[in-house]
C-alpha cells in the first residue's frame, strides 16, 4: 500500500552503493542520510548494493558509514550476509521487497512507499536504477531516466546544455571506438585540441564523478598516462582545456512553485593539490566558502544559470551545478550533479543551510517531492 492510503509512516528505502568507482562515497552519503532522516516521519530500509551488483541488507548504523584512518567503507563490510540479496519486484503492482539466502525461504520484508538512491555514477546515478524503479511503479528521489543519463555523460550534458544557449568551455571527446581502432588519430585530435586551446589540458572519464580517473596533462609527455586513467574508468573520455578563474557552485532545490538556488560556494585553490581531484574532496576534506564571495550582479548570474541548467537538462528534485567564474568575469557551466555528495563536508547541504534550509528539512523536503510525484510519463 501507498503512503497515500496508508495510516503508517512511509517507508524509504535508502539504496547506497554501487558497482561504480564511486561506491564508498555513496555508502559515506548514505550515512549522513541515514543521520538526517526523521525517523519519527518515516521508517528507514537501508539497502547496499556491493561492487559486484549484489543487493544486500545492510545495518541500519550510520557511524560504521564513515572515513576510518583514511579508509573508506563498502557495502560488503555493512552486509548482513554474504551471500543474501534483497529483490525490488518489477510490478507496479507490488512494492513488496524480498530478501533471499540460499537454502532459506525468502523472507518480506513490507512495502516501499519511496527511493532515496545516493548512489553515484554508473549504475545508480545515470538513469538505471531510475529506469528499474520506473517499471516498478515506486517513486524515488531525484531525476528521472533522461535527465539522469544526461547528468551522467559530460559529453551530451555539453550538447544539451550548448543547445540552450548555455556557456560551456571548450572540449573535445575520444570515444571508444575511436581509440580502439585508431589510437594514433584519437591522439592526433587531443594534440590539436592543445595546439588550439593550449596547454594543461584535463583528461577525465566522460561518465564518472567525484573527480575519479581525472589527470592535469601538462604536456604531450604525460598524455598517454593520462588516456589510460581515464579509461580505466570510462572507455569515452573527455579533454577540456584549462579555464582560468574561480570554482563556483550553486544548489538547486525543487519547491512547489518550481526549482529555486541557493547561494553559491566557492571552492578555494588546494594547495596541497594541483586540483580539486578526489583525495581533496574527500579525504583532506577542502573546504569551501559559503556563502561564496561575489557580487550581489554574480550571485544572482550564477543563480540564474543554475536553474536553467536544472530546466535544460529537464531536472527534477535536486541538482548542483558546478560553474567557473573566469578572469574576464564571464560565467561557464562545467557541470550538473543530478545525486550530489550528501556527506558531512558536502557543498550541497551547506549551501542549503546557508539559505535557510537545514539538513534534516532538506531530506524531508526531497522525500516529500518523491511521494508527490507520481512515476511514469510526467
Amino acid at each position: 500500500m501507498s503512503s497515500e492510503t496508508s495510516h503508517h509512516k512511509p517507508r524509504v528505502a535508502v539504496v547506497f552503493g554501487g558497482r561504480s568507482s564511486e561506491h564508498a562515497i555513496s555508502v559515506l552519503t548514505a550515512g549522513a542520510v541515514l543521520r538526517a532522516i526523521d525517523r519519527e516521519k518515516y521508517d528507514v530500509l537501508p539497502i547496499g548494493i556491493t561492487t559486484d551488483g549484489r543487493w544486500a541488507l545492510t545495518a541500519d548504523d550510520p557511524e560504521r558509514m564513515a572515513i576510518a584512518d583514511r579508509q573508506l567503507p563498502t557495502v560488503a563490510a555493512l552486509a548482513e550476509s554474504t551471500e543474501g540479496a534483497v529483490v525490488l519486484p518489477v510490478d507496479p503492482t507490488n512494492r513488496e521487497v524480498v530478501y533471499s539466502e540460499p537454502g532459506s525461504v525468502p523472507k518480506a520484508l513490507g512495502e516501499v512507499d519511496v527511493v532515496f538512491p545516493v548512489l553515484h555514477g554508473p549504475y545508480g546515478e545515470d538513469g538505471t536504477l531510475q529506469g528499474l524503479l520506473e517499471l516498478s511503479g515506486v517513486p524515488y528521489v531525484g531525476s528521472g531516466v533522461l535527465a539522469s543519463a544526461v547528468g551522467q555523460d559530460k559529453d551530451y550534458m555539453k550538447r544539451v546544455f550548448t543547445s540552450f544557449g548555455l556557456p560551456v568551455g571548450p572540449y573535445e571527446v575520444i570515444r571508444p571506438r575511436e581509440w580502439e581502432t585508431d589510437p594514433m588519430a584519437a591522439r592526433r585530435k587531443i594534440v590539436d585540441f592543445a595546439a588550439e586551446h593550449g596547454w594543461p589540458l584535463f583528461v577525465k572519464p566522460a561518465r564518472a564523478g567525484s573527480s575519479m580517473g581525472i589527470t592535469k596533462v601538462n604536456d604531450l609527455g604525460g598524455l598517454d598516462e593520462a588516456i589510460e586513467e581515464a579509461r580505466r574508468h570510462d572507455p569515452k573520455i573527455l579533454v577540456e582545456s584549462l579555464l582560468r578563474g574561480r570554482e563556483i557552485e550553486c544548489g538547486v532545490l525543487e519547491f512547489e512553485d518550481g526549482p529555486r538556488a541557493s547561494v553559491p560556494a566557492e571552492i578555494p585553490p588546494v594547495t596541497a593539490h594541483d586540483f580539486y581531484d578526489f583525495e581533496a574532496k574527500y579525504i583532506d576534506s577542502a573546504a569551501g566558502i559559503v556563502p561564496a564571495p561575489l557580487t550581489a550582479e554574480q550571485t544572482a548570474k550564477v543563480q540564474e544559470l543554475a536553474v536553467a541548467a536544472f530546466d535544460a537538462a529537464s531536472c527534477e528534485g535536486l541538482v548542483r551545478a558546478d560553474f567557473f567564474l573566469q578572469d574576464n568575469g564571464e560565467f561557464v557551466i562545467n557541470e550538473i550533479n543530478t545525486l550530489p555528495g550528501f556527506t558531512p563536508i558536502s557543498m550541497y547541504p551547506r549551501m542549503w543551510q546557508e539559505s535557510g534550509v537545514s539538513y534534516p528539512e532538506l531530506i524531508d523536503r526531497l522525500l516529500q517531492a518523491a511521494l508527490h510525484r507520481s512515476t511514469g510519463l510526467r
